[in-house]
């Protein structure tokens, strides 16, 4: 097995309670309706390492989803019998291979460096990864060549499942909020992460449902709070 793989002992990782979140922010004056309109709570983490979460991550950004996962399609099959490259793997590949997959120089730049610092133990497998709080998790990957605090964001949420990330600089997040609240601006980032103070410990939860709410109202079908 590869090193990158062996698993530590860990203590159990924090997990999303569905149903005790959906109760819980149901009592919110603003996100209660948004609930009712969604109804159940389904955000369900992938099952996949930090390393390949972070690696996707890269070759999404700022690019459609079908050329994103064209590129790593292409990547993928440099490498038969494996579900995802192995880090070892992806460094050993010739100069330009990566680019050979479609990915711009940034980002051959990005996926080499997620993978050496895979290798070297920055980048932690998931049992690893369980034992860090948030902020730790935080600090340690954005220290790797093209990712953000928003791209850690993400991992927490969707594939590792931390229950309380509340991502204040996406979009989407804002825009859910302004249409919930009935509001004519979004909020900054800033108000934002004072306003979800309230949903702790469920603000991933929140996310998904103003993301949800922000889904509805492209799709002409959000119910806008009533005035009173």
């Amino acid at each position: 097995m590869d090193a990158w793989l062996m698993l530590a002992p860990a203590a159990p990782a924090r997990k999303l309670a569905p149903r005790q979140a959906r109760a819980a922010l149901a009592a919110d004056p603003v996100l209660g309706p948004v609930v009712r309109q969604v109804g159940p709570l389904q955000l369900k983490p992938l099952q996949r390492e930090p390393y390949e979460a972070l690696v996707r991550a890269i070759a999404h950004q700022q690019v459609h989803g079908r050329a994103a996962e064209a590129m790593l399609g292409r990547l993928i099959a440099l490498f038969p019998g494996q579900d995802f490259p192995h880090p070892e793997g992806v460094l050993a590949l010739p100069e330009g291979a990566i680019r050979g997959c479609g990915f711009s120089g940034a980002k051959q730049a990005a996926i080499r460096d997620i993978a050496l610092k895979t290798v070297g133990g920055l980048v932690p497998n998931r049992r690893a990864a369980a034992r860090l709080p948030d902020e730790e998790l935080i600090q340690r990957l954005v220290a790797l060549r093209g990712v953000g605090r928003w791209t850690v964001e993400m991992l927490l949420i969707f594939t590792l499942g931390r229950p309380d990330i509340l991502p204040v600089d996406d979009f989407g997040v804002r825009e859910g909020y302004r249409l919930a609240a009935g509001l004519d601006a979004q909020p900054k980032p800033r108000a934002l992460a004072e306003i979800g103070l309230r949903w702790s410990p469920y603000r991933s939860a929140a996310a998904w449902y103003l993301w949800r709410a922000a889904d509805l109202n492209k799709e002409g079908r959000f119910k806008a709070p009533v005035a009173i």
